[in-house]
């Protein structure tokens, strides 16, 4: 088995494009040798912990409502070809996604992690839900099959947030300078959302490479 290292943000509509793509090509191959691991990188990080109101924030960022509206244009095509629904209008708020990665960090403990960033990229990109506020977060969790109650304790306290803000900063140490981020056996960097297509051939030379070897 090969590890695949992902650093991802729920926010990024980037994240869920790649994600997607990257299903494809794992269904595609059910004989992929990937094991996945999810790791947290803030888009962004100054982001208050209340977040802050999304378009307004978009406007300011990107120069004006038409260049927005261009930018949700091209994501939608985009998400389409990828078989996503994903609505960039619908989201009202930018959160913090600490919580949101602390929540990827604890469902990884129980076997969930994929479930639980799959989960969080449905509720902001699909339904537009606040993924910044802990009562939705509580409610994705119960939908993935945790407890509520005993993430709603969790997110009440600082658990595990030092070393999720530590694993960001060494990300960016280490070369990370947007996301998607693919990392392949610790070794081979590949970035952005690649279509189906890339991945397969990844797939296809790791286990012919595989196969040789075991010759």
């Amino acid at each position: 088995m090969i590890r695949l290292d992902i650093f991802s943000d729920p926010v990024c509509p980037w994240c869920l494009i790649g994600k997607a793509n990257l299903d494809r090509a794992l269904a595609a191959h059910p004989d992929h040798p990937f094991v996945v691991a999810w790791h947290p990188f803030q888009l962004n990080p100054d982001m208050p912990p209340e977040g802050v109101e999304k378009r307004p924030y978009l406007v300011a960022r990107f120069g004006g409502a038409a260049k927005v509206d261009q930018i949700h244009n091209h994501l939608r095509d985009m998400a389409q070809k990828a078989g996503v629904v994903m609505d960039p209008d619908k989201p009202q708020m930018l959160p913090n996604t600490m919580n949101a990665h602390r929540m990827i960090h604890w469902a990884g403990i129980e076997g969930k992690q994929t479930a639980m960033v799959s989960a969080l990229f449905r509720a902001y990109w699909r339904d537009g839900r606040d993924i910044g506020d802990v009562e939705e977060l509580a409610d994705i969790a119960e939908e993935i099959g945790m407890d509520p109650a005993a993430v709603a304790r969790l997110l009440a306290t600082d658990a595990d947030l030092d070393d999720l803000r530590a694993r960001d900063v060494d990300a960016r140490q280490k070369g990370v300078k947007a996301v998607p981020t693919f990392l392949i056996a610790q070794q081979y960097v590949v970035s952005g959302a690649q279509p189906p297509e890339v991945w397969g051939q990844v797939i296809e030379e790791l286990v012919a490479k595989a196969a040789e070897e075991s010759k």
